[in-house]
């Protein structure tokens, strides 16, 4: 099995960025991760993360708190999931750290 991790730097200072990480089996894609992370005082911390844990594809939006609210996103096909997770963070990083600051309840 071969893992493979990069990040995509989403604003000029370098403070937002993407994290990708794939799990391949035998050249096939078999995990994803598509998160976005923030350099909120001095560390990185997960905002949004896309995943297919627990055997389906989700959105996971963390809180300040440490919770996650988890919405299913009905997209089977892994290689769509991975465009669809990255353009939405891409789309809407800003929103959702405005989100994430303001300790948002659902």
């Amino acid at each position: 099995m071969n893992q493979k991790e990069f990040f995509k730097i989403l604003d000029r200072e370098g403070f937002e960025r993407l994290r990708i990480r794939l799990k391949i089996d035998k050249g096939e894609l078999i995990n994803i991760v598509v998160q976005y992370e923030s350099l909120i005082e001095k560390k990185w911390t997960a905002i949004v993360r896309y995943d297919i844990e627990h055997g389906f594809f989700h959105r996971d939006m963390m809180t300040p708190q440490g919770d996650k609210i988890k919405t299913p996103i009905d997209i089977s096909d892994l290689k769509s999931a991975i465009i669809y997770a990255e353009q939405d963070i891409k789309d809407k990083w800003e929103h959702y750290k405005q989100r994430f600051l303001k300790g948002f309840k659902k």
